[in-house]
Parts: C-alpha cells; structure tokens; sequence
C-alpha cells in the first residue's frame, strides 16, 4: 500500500479552482497538550470517517542488526492491550463494521480504520489504549515473529526479482538506513526478542511523534472533545525521538548486474537519490513535473521515443518519491524490446534523458502541469485518499498551509529551476544503476 507515495496522488487540489482559493482539502488542525497533532478533513457526502494514526517511525529507525522491528511491533499492535484481550482488537472494530489494517513504510508507520461516524468514538478509544497500553505475552510476541518470518520468507523470498531489487537499493544507499529491507533480513526477523520490539514501541509510540487525521463526516469542532477525552492521557509530551542520517556521498555511483532464474525478460533500472520533502523540499515540485513530462505515462517522452519511434524498449517510465525524512529516491526503468541489449538501451535511455531535460519548453511545461491537475479531480471525493495524502506530509513535519498549497506551489514551477534541478540531480546524485538478466535456459 505504502507505494502509493508516488506525486500523482498526493499533488493538490481540484482544477478549475481559483489561484486565490486553491486549496488542498478543507483542512483543520490542533494539537493536544500531549503534543498529538490532529488534522480534520470534513467531507459530509457519507456518514463515514476515515481514521488514519501516523507514528514518525518506520524501519530506518531500528537498530542495526535489529530489521524488523517496526514491522514486526505493527503486527503485535493487534494483539491486545492491558484492557483489551488477543485478538479482540481486530474483532470488535469489525464487529462494528470497520475496516481495520495497519502498514509499515521507511519513515512512518500508519494504522487506519474505514468506520461508520457513529462508531468513531469506539475507533478512538481503541487507538488510544494500545498508544501507550500494548500488553505483550510470549505467546503472541512467538507466533507474531514467525508470521513475519512468513512473510518475509513468502512475499521476498520467493519473488524472483527480490534479491537485484534489494542488492540494486544496498548499492545506492551505501551505509544509509535506506539500504534495509522494510522487512528485515530473515535471520533478522528470528532473532528479534520482545524486549526489541518493547523498546521501540517506548521510544517512538507515545503523541508527541504521532499525526491522528480523521477525514469524513466529522468537523474539527466535532472531534476535538473526543479527541480529547481518549488521547490527552495517552502519554505525557516528552523529548523527540530523533534518528539521525548519514549524508551520501556525492560521488557515489554504482553499478550492478545480476543473472537470476525465472526471470522472463532482462531489465534495467538507473536511480538517484533525490531531494524530498524531508530535505530540499523547494525542489520537490520541480523534480515531480519533470518526471511526469519524462516518463510518467504512455504520452511521456521516453515512452515516446524508446517505444514507439526507435522500438528499442518494450516499456520505459520514470518514478519520483519525495515523501522522506532523508532523501527521495528518482528511478528511471525500462525493458528492452527483442534483439536489443540492455547496455544498448541504457545508453539510449541516458541520450534521451538529456534530450528530453534540453527539449523541454514553455509548452510542454504547461501541457504537464495541466494534465498533473486533470489527474486530480477525484481527490475531494475520497476520504480516503484525503486522510492518507494529508497524513503522510503531516507525519513529514510539514505545516497544514504547505500541505494546502499545491496548486499555488506548481503553477509556480518555471522551466529554467526545472532544468537546473534536473540537471544538478544527473550529474551530481548519489546514483546506482542495475541490469537483470535472465539465467541461462530461463529467458523468454
């Protein structure tokens, strides 16, 4: 779920609006003595509510050594609490007709219910009292740790791709948290004790590092006395928990290349490591347009021109994700049509990638703009999408009026910071570029 976090789904706000009005959702926020930050988007076109709990901890948080940690704490975040037995949490809010999950990213974890606005105070209640309640028994810590071990071992494991995928990340991320898997390594996973995942849990889960956003049928005014009945004794307001990040050398460019069975067809992937929200936010827009004018979709450049007119790839796009505390991340993939080699279409691709960043003019600039809007015209009809969009920036540290402010920040891009970012980000990223290619009697 958390791969949602690409710019098409977050960007702004309907178009059609006025420059002096535009604005991302109707937004209200306060904050708890506690420190819990709480964000309310009304949207009274249902009798539901979206309820989103944004912890500022993911997996670059854990002790080396120690992956699998955060994931492992949201799989036990299910198992009771000092009032609430087992597996009854997931039972009750089903009961009442909620749709309860949870996910584990990089930088955040998130539990989320769907529930009817009569049973909203039920969901708070609920979400309070394993903040900082969460009772674990060996019992349920063993069979949780082997479920995650399950996981990892059928998800990652047994994906063919798996192992170029993390060893291409290993590769760009060096020494950087970034460089873990999400899910640990497997011998990670087994070797993690409660006492680990007790220790994560008090350091990171307490309101001070948390964003609760509440999006539906539901007013500020509504759910701050809720809000403040449940959540204002889950935890007294303590110091931050900083992780700290190491800074990724700007020379760093690495290749890798890695036969591997089952693989039907070779393939190639250039990434950078690229401003985010957590860091040079300013050019997180710039980046984004690029992108989307670069390879986003069927009528983007690169698609254009390796696919339709040279024929050299079966499919090419690019990806940008600037939702990060450290760096985001700028990938370029592609496959190679039949009889053309990767390293043939690798130097295609950067040809073109610099074709493109010199081709780009007022026009296109604007044509990208107006279609990254046209995308976006659903958004304030899906509490939804609201509660995550607004939640993943929140949990970032970004105030309600950045979060607000898209349209007014991309109608500000101007192609000649778009090419200065895009050309400071080619030539002096951190960047790892990697070829998988099929094992010998395994190929298409």
């Amino acid at each position: 779920m958390f791969r949602r976090l690409s710019f098409l789904i977050c960007l702004l706000f309907m178009s059609g609006v006025s420059m002096a009005d535009a604005r991302l959702f109707a937004m209200e926020e306060f904050y708890l003595d506690n420190g819990l930050r709480v964000i309310v988007i009304n949207n009274a076109k249902a009798p539901i509510v979206k309820q989103m709990l944004w912890y500022k901890a993911g997996s670059i948080d854990e002790p080396l050594g120690k992956g699998g940690t955060a994931h492992l704490l949201e799989h036990l975040m299910f198992r009771g609490t000092e009032k609430i037995s087992g597996s009854d949490f997931n039972k009750i809010l089903e009961k009442n007709g909620a749709d309860v999950n949870a996910f584990t990213a990089q930088d955040v974890t998130s539990y989320h219910a769907f529930i009817d606005v009569s049973r909203l105070e039920l969901a708070l209640l609920m979400e309070a009292d394993r903040m900082n309640g969460l009772h674990l028994t060996p019992e349920n810590f063993a069979l949780e740790r082997d479920i995650v071990y399950q996981e990892r071992m059928q998800v990652v494991e047994n994906n063919p791709s798996a192992p170029f995928k993390e060893n291409l990340q290993r590769a760009l991320w060096q020494n950087h948290p970034y460089a873990r898997p999400i899910t640990g390594e497997a011998e990670e996973i087994l070797s993690l004790t409660q006492k680990d995942v007790e220790d994560f849990y008090r350091r990171f889960y307490s309101p001070e590092n948390a964003v609760l956003v509440l999006s539906g049928d539901v007013t500020a005014a509504e759910a701050k006395p809720l809000v403040e009945k449940y959540f204002a004794g889950a935890g007294a307001k303590k110091e931050k928990a900083e992780t700290p990040f190491p800074e990724l050398p700007k020379e760093t460019k690495a290749y890798l290349q890695m036969k591997l069975p089952h693989i039907s067809l070779p393939s190639i992937s250039k990434n950078y490591a690229a401003p985010s929200w957590g860091r040079d936010k300013e050019k997180v827009f710039l980046l984004a347009v690029f992108s989307r004018y670069l390879g986003e979709t069927e009528i983007s450049y690169l698609h254009k021109k390796l696919v339709e007119e040279k024929k050299l790839a079966l499919s090419v796009n690019s990806s940008y994700n600037p939702y990060a505390r450290s760096y985001g991340s700028f990938s370029i993939n592609a496959i190679p049509a039949p009889g053309v080699s990767p390293e043939e279409l690798s130097k295609a691709l950067d040809e073109e990638i610099n074709e493109a960043l010199k081709k780009m003019n007022i026009e296109a600039l604007q044509q990208t703009k107006k279609r990254m809007l046209a995308d976006l015209v659903y958004l304030n009809d899906n509490p939804a999408d609201a509660a995550y969009i607004a939640g993943m920036m929140a949990s970032l540290g970004l105030p309600l009026q950045e979060i607000s402010d898209y349209e007014n920040n991309l109608q500000k891009t101007n192609l000649s910071e778009i090419k200065e970012a895009v050309g400071e980000l080619l030539t002096q990223a951190p960047f790892a570029e990697g070829i998988l290619l099929p094992e010998e009697g395994h190929g298409a």
